[in-house]
């Protein structure tokens, strides 16, 4: 079979997260015919995986075979230099059950307190899987650097957004406007290796 998406195809967004589904609702401008996996009522699968990648295929292959519709999957998460890469793939099990996200940014910033960094380096990245129902699948990985700010600024985005200021910009994801945003992100960047992967 042809490894790729047709225009107006119905696909599964393997997600529970509301921000998550409209981002990438966003991203894709309206290319597809959307639904997700929360709207289903498809369970959640465990993240084993150690990898972003790992976790983006883990969850596009579950919501395919479940809904048996071609599936888009995302893993994606704040990686801190000086905490040694976290909270990375665990970034939503640090907002706890409740996903309370200003519980995990002062997390953050209460290991980077402790750890007395001055390197507030960190980057966000993005793994995308996507998994037909018979098989095959195709995962790519983005990644977009930047520093934290505390205490978190803006009111837009989700997840860490408010504390984290990428590369040239003096706003935080969380002030950026989501056109902007949308356009250079960690998502942005492996859309664009995943519609060049699917030609």
């Amino acid at each position: 079979m042809a490894i790729r998406l047709e225009p107006g195809q119905r696909l599964v967004v393997a997600t529970h997260n509301p921000g998550k589904a409209r981002e990438l609702a966003e991203i894709l401008e309206g290319r597809f015919e959307l639904v997700s996996a929360g709207e289903l009522g498809l369970a959640e699968p465990d993240e084993t995986e150690a990898t972003f990648t790992g976790n983006a295929l883990l969850k596009a292959r579950a919501a395919a075979e479940a809904s048996g519709l071609t599936a888009l999957a995302d893993d994606s998460g704040l990686s801190v230099a000086a905490l040694g890469g976290q909270p990375g793939v665990y970034s939503a099990r640090w907002a706890g059950p409740g996903k309370d996200f200003t519980l995990a940014m002062g997390k953050v910033e209460t290991r980077l307190e402790e750890a007395g960094a001055e390197d507030f380096a960190a980057w966000f990245t993005c793994a995308l899987a996507v998994a037909w129902p018979d098989g095959p699948a195709v995962v790519v990985e983005g990644r977009i650097d930047g520093t934290l700010v505390f205490p978190p600024r803006g009111t837009k985005g989700f997840g860490y957004d408010q504390i984290f200021q990428p590369q040239r910009f003096s706003e935080t994801f969380g002030e950026l406007e989501p056109a902007v945003k949308d356009a250079m992100s960690h998502r942005a960047v492996a859309f664009a290796k995943l519609k060049a992967a699917l030609g």
